[in-house]
């Protein structure tokens, strides 16, 4: 008898075993590779959301109100459902807060790190030609404690991207980014050879600065740049500063032959 039990627990103890390994193995899978393994589909995911970012499911602020009175938003988390057809991402979708609808179809990763979520989803912008790629981008600049903007910059100013991808690019380097950001942008909008819209974009994202940082790269713009449109660009975002600085280069520009 004691054979018998001794036998049965070694058992299930191999059994046991097997399923961590098991487990274990799943774990280790990288989220592409989970992905990939999806030929038909939706596949989600769930992660971390950065500091300030809160959300209902669809609606997502960026910065939470610091009025006496605010609309109820959860803190995360992140959560990005990607379409796969044919074993090929053709939709993200991104929502904070809230919570899935069970459905047929859907592969859940559950929570995983923020830091691993943010580079598949840059490389989807990154490799990526239809709109799933610039949808990617939003729901990596939310994830929390990474630092992204070196990735979107080089997505921004890669060339052989689609101008879509590169325009929003841009534009969440502006939001996101901030100073560190700015020499970017700024080599972005001189680009005498890069693609008009992503140099306009690019103009637009150095406005949209906080504390009015992007005013001395709009006016080295504005008096350097060989394209005239790109001038007149910045010279307009210019004109929706009330920095003395932005007085100063209109009264040179008018007054100089």
């Amino acid at each position: 008898m004691n054979r018998a039990r001794r036998t049965l627990t070694v058992a299930f103890a191999c059994v046991f075993a097997a399923l961590l390994v098991g487990a274990a193995g799943a774990q280790a899978q990288s989220i592409e590779d989970q992905v990939a393994s999806v030929r038909d589909g939706q596949v989600r995911m769930s992660y971390a959301a950065k500091e300030g970012v809160c959300g209902n499911g669809r609606n997502i602020s960026m910065s939470r109100s610091t009025d006496d009175w605010e609309s109820g938003c959860e803190h995360g988390p992140v959560r990005v459902a990607l379409d796969v057809e044919r074993g090929r991402v053709v939709e993200v979708d991104t929502y904070v807060g809230g919570r899935w609808r069970e459905r047929s179809g859907v592969t859940d990763l559950g929570e995983v790190p923020a830091q691993e979520a943010a580079e598949y989803l840059l490389s989807l912008a990154a490799t990526l030609d239809n709109e799933a790629g610039e949808d990617a981008i939003f729901p990596a600049m939310i994830a929390d404690d990474v630092v992204v903007w070196p990735a979107v910059l080089d997505i921004a100013k890669d060339e052989s991207r689609p101008s879509d991808i590169r325009k929003s690019a841009t534009f969440w380097l502006s939001q996101a980014a901030g100073n560190a950001a700015i020499e970017g942008l700024e080599e972005l909008a001189e680009d005498a050879d890069g693609d008009f819209d992503v140099r306009k974009s690019a103009v637009f994202a150095l406005s949209q600065l906080d504390d009015d940082e992007g005013v001395p790269s709009l006016i080295r713009v504005a008096r350097t740049s060989p394209d005239p449109r790109i001038r007149k660009n910045a010279i307009f975002w210019l004109g929706q500063s009330e920095d003395p600085r932005v007085i100063a280069l209109f009264e040179e520009l008018l007054t100089t032959p």
